[in-house]
């Protein structure tokens, strides 16, 4: 990638994650805005690269960057089933591509499983951050929205966009990430951190009784 790029990736060969500098900036990355903002939204980017070195190819490579399948037996069953859920899950009509065009969960199963696992580990360090801090995820900024709810409002920003229906028709029968309305949804609707956040009960369309997790 070139430096002015948007976009990242996690290389196995060279057992490296990579962030071009063109990513490195508003909505991704502002250093003068609060943790909360920039955890939510490059935190969660850095998280997903690191997940691709967890995952059905990153499994693949040692610690070292060689080729070698280091799990044992029971944690490849263990996250082949927890992957049926993400597939199973992903698995699902988008009607901004067109009547009866259906997303395959089986392949955006990886980059899913990076979504999925990459928010939650920016979530984790944003507690560690604030935990130095002596501070909460429950403290409200200047804004009136807590340091929670701003964490999930800037992964959703980062993921604003405006497509044709004639590309996200194509994007959703070849591309092996998912449609970016769902890498929203599809996580935050996984963590049970939402609910908390912004008070959602049960019966409402993001409070999922089954949460789908790998790692």
């Amino acid at each position: 990638m070139t430096p002015p790029t948007i976009d990242a990736y996690e290389d196995a060969q060279s057992n490296t994650v990579n962030f071009p500098a063109g990513i490195l900036q508003p909505p991704f990355f502002d250093p003068q805005l609060d943790d909360a903002v920039n955890y939510g939204a490059i935190g969660a980017v850095i998280g997903h690269e690191i997940i691709h070195g967890f995952d059905d190819q990153g499994r693949k490579f040692d610690a070292k960057g060689n080729l070698r399948d280091w799990w044992t037996e029971s944690d490849s069953k263990a996250y082949d089933e927890r992957g049926k859920c993400i597939a199973n899950q992903y698995t699902q009509e988008v009607p901004e591509a067109g009547p009866g065009v259906k997303q395959d969960g089986r392949l955006t199963q990886g980059e899913d499983t990076a979504d999925n696992g990459g928010l939650r580990l920016a979530l984790l360090a944003l507690q560690s951050a604030l935990a130095r801090e002596g501070k909460s995820l429950n403290d409200k900024g200047p804004d009136g929205f807590t340091t929670l709810q701003r964490f999930f409002l800037a992964y959703a920003f980062g993921w604003c966009n405006q497509y044709r229906p004639e590309l996200i028709r194509t994007l959703v029968l070849t591309d092996t990430h998912s449609y970016p309305k769902y890498r929203v949804n599809n996580v935050v609707s996984n963590m049970p951190e939402l609910k908390q956040a912004f008070g959602c009960h049960e019966g409402q369309k993001m409070v999922r009784q089954n949460f789908c997790r790998i790692w």
